[in-house]
């Protein structure tokens, strides 16, 4: 059965680049007869705004987004944050690591490597286990082990879940399959380096967050915005370390600033005007590249995009 659902942050209200993402997973899980959950992605607590997470609720029911279980919070599922690390130390994919992002940055500036602008460096592996471990110094954050990886050409959606070959180094690209970018490939080890579970501060990373909450909540489609697609190789890779199912993914366009960037909330995107939820919706769909809504209802525009979008999947296009 299809499970979909979207995954808002609540660092403020939703705006019109959050919608087409919205939109775009609610449409998918109706088209194919499926489910639509909310999940409230709060892990990164110091970011969230009080009350957005409710106000984002009463945007999505004023346009007509009603999920079918009640939305679930991230700041309360730590216990299964803490679980999945455990699992990925006993099985050797997890490891402390003591590095600061000068110890980083030092690190790559002697190989050559500088930071480019809105980029994060690659970890170096400075404390990996066959590096020496954490040479004495107290650790800070933990990691995912990268490079005990091995990979085919296969789409990551028709991949059963298994366990990664300590053995077998990380040499070749991860390949994956987005159902509107076609064929995907990132080499993790060298682009992203061994990233963070649990960071410095105590909080969880969102990528262990969202697969673990991805596979406790059966979700089998993750419909989102192009601007994740980098990190699905991420979730790929915990998703095989901890053995549980990978999603199809499908990245949606994104709505863009005045400046060519993504429209966020960064960047000064305005809250999303729900007074006339039929006009906000148009213009999410028609990032879509669905069709104007016939004159009417929310509930007629949902079911109209509702039935285009299944046609388009039964095309063969989605």
């Amino acid at each position: 059965m299809y499970i979909g659902r979207f995954a808002p942050s609540p660092t403020g209200p939703l705006h019109a680049g959050s919608l087409v993402a919205a939109l775009a997973s609610w449409l998918d899980a109706r088209a194919h007869g499926g489910r639509w959950l909310v999940r409230i992605e709060d892990v990164d607590t110091p970011r969230c705004v009080p009350g957005a997470d409710q106000f984002i609720l009463s945007q999505l029911a004023a346009c007509g987004l009603m999920p079918d279980e009640a939305p679930v919070w991230q700041s309360q599922r730590t216990t299964h944050y803490r679980a999945a690390l455990d699992r990925l130390v006993a099985s050797g994919h997890a490891y402390p690591c003591a590095c600061s992002r000068k110890d980083i940055e030092a690190a790559q500036a002697a190989r050559g490597t500088l930071r480019q602008r809105g980029a994060e460096l690659p970890y170096p592996g400075t404390c990996r286990p066959e590096h020496g471990g954490l040479n004495g110094r107290a650790p800070r954050a933990w990691r995912l082990h990268t490079g005990n990886f091995s990979f085919n050409d296969a789409p990551a959606h028709s991949l059963s879940a298994e366990s990664a070959t300590n053995s077998i180094a990380n040499v070749t690209p991860l390949r994956w399959h987005d159902r509107r970018l076609g064929t995907q490939h990132q080499h993790v080890e060298q682009a992203v380096g061994d990233f963070v579970l649990l960071r410095a501060d105590g909080l969880w990373a969102y990528q262990l967050a969202v697969v673990v909450d991805d596979a406790l909540q059966g979700i089998t489609h993750v419909v989102r915005g192009e601007d994740l697609a980098d990190n699905t190789p991420r979730q790929i890779l915990l998703q095989r370390a901890l053995a549980v199912p990978t999603p199809r993914y499908l990245h949606t366009p994104l709505v863009l600033a005045k400046d060519g960037q993504k429209l966020s909330k960064q960047n000064g995107a305005q809250a999303l005007d729900v007074s006339q939820p039929l006009v906000a919706l148009t213009h999410a769909a028609q990032t879509l590249g669905l069709s104007a809504p016939p004159a009417g209802t929310v509930g007629l525009a949902l079911a109209a995009w509702r039935d285009e979008w299944a046609r388009r999947w039964a095309a063969g296009s989605g």
